[in-house]
């Protein structure tokens, strides 16, 4: 009985080591690697910091906020809305009048006056309005034109010709990779200035343009935290200052860093402004000299609009024009103005072309202007 003890007491001990054995295996075994989770979105950049190269902490923020943005901020797909359907508040200025003259037998007077009436309400302009009315009585009176119906055809040829021709493109030059295009943006308080933008870059990060933002309006509290936010849904890297600092500064800051690292555009936004205030419109007469120095190219002007506040926006374009060389137009809210005939008077008194108008507020809504679409979309009775 004894040796069947010690042969059991053998066998236990013998099974206590194996474990032991084997629990010191698995713990020496390497662990699965963590895969290090990326910034969710980059950071907005300080114009103190960019102006100072030699911190280097900082520095490597911002090279990783680039490199985030480009991968996972891409921005996303939209669709291009049709002037049609987003202009019903302005076609309806026209829409009774082209109705009653379609009805009508014949050309006559209440015809004339209808149109006229139509166009002005519209906000097509007198100007304008009288040139328009004076080539079609003309054909009237030659007997080119003899029904209601072909007289609405020829004042929609007429009108799409007014709009052809003009330089619509926006311009991105090439050129040396440390010398950035740069988009000053300017308009009064309230026109969609930050929010433009903000769509612009969409557009030319989907486009695969590098985009940089100066966030220079810098005495509205909230404009750099929305510029900031339309930075983060684009994919841009923005640059911004502190409040109430000089906006010129912040442009030239945020120039000197996109050609530092090779970004090819620079968007910059700027404080809203009266037209009338002297003083402002001189301080937006320094920003456009700032932002002509340095490493930048300043390739458009570009004033903003809000459609719904008709010809007054023809005072703001011919003031802006003249501090800051203009060279297009941005017409937003479109979509909710029955004012949208300003676009000719922009065109034909100023020189100006439209290139961008907003159709609502979505970041596809603000498109290129198309003279034919809006024309049609204005006053065709289909």
């Amino acid at each position: 009985m004894l040796w069947i003890y010690l042969v059991l007491i053998v066998a236990v001990l013998v099974f206590g080591f194996g474990v032991v054995l084997l629990n010191r295996r698995r713990s020496a075994a390497p662990a699965a690697p963590v895969r290090p989770a990326l910034p969710s979105k980059p950071g907005p950049v300080d114009s103190k910091t960019v102006a100072d190269e030699s911190v280097p902490a900082d520095d490597t923020f911002v090279e990783d906020a680039v490199v985030e943005a480009s991968v996972a901020e891409a921005p996303q797909e939209f669709e291009r809305p049709n002037f049609r359907s987003r202009m019903s508040k302005a076609r309806s200025a026209f829409t009774g009048a082209l109705l009653g003259i379609a009805g009508r037998t014949g050309i006559t007077n209440e015809t004339w006056d209808d149109l006229e009436e139509a166009l002005l309400r519209a906000d097509v302009g007198v100007r304008v309005t009288d040139e328009l009315l004076g080539g079609l009585r003309s054909r009237v009176k030659a007997k080119e034109i003899t029904e209601p119906g072909q007289l609405l055809t020829a004042l929609q040829v007429e009108m799409t010709s007014r709009l052809e021709g003009a330089d619509r493109s926006l311009h991105l030059e090439p050129g040396d990779s440390d010398s950035p295009n740069v988009w000053l943006f300017v308009g009064v308080n309230g026109v969609g200035k930050t929010t433009t933008i903000g769509k612009v870059s969409a557009v030319q990060r989907k486009a695969g343009v590098s985009v940089l933002m100066a966030a220079g309006d810098t005495f509205r509290a909230a404009a750099a935290e929305q510029l900031t936010t339309w930075a983060e849904r684009s994919g841009a890297e923005i640059v911004r200052g502190n409040e109430g600092g000089d906006p010129s500064a912040v442009i030239f800051d945020a120039i000197e860093r996109a050609g530092a690292r090779g970004i090819q555009l620079v968007l910059a936004d700027t404080a809203g402004r009266l037209h009338t205030k002297t003083n402002l419109m001189d301080e937006l007469r320094k920003v456009r000299r700032v932002a002509a120095k340095g490493k930048g190219r300043v390739t458009e002007v570009l004033l903003v609009i809000d459609a719904t506040t008709g010809q007054n926006g023809l005072t703001q374009a011919r003031e802006f024009g003249d501090a800051t060389d203009v060279t297009g137009v941005v017409l937003t809210k479109l979509d909710g103005s029955a004012k949208g005939g300003i676009v000719f008077a922009i065109e034909t008194e100023l020189g100006l072309p439209v290139k961008l108008v907003g159709l609502g507020e979505t970041i596809g809504d603000l498109v290129p202007f198309d003279p034919a679409e809006f024309v049609e979309a204005l006053v065709s009775l289909d």
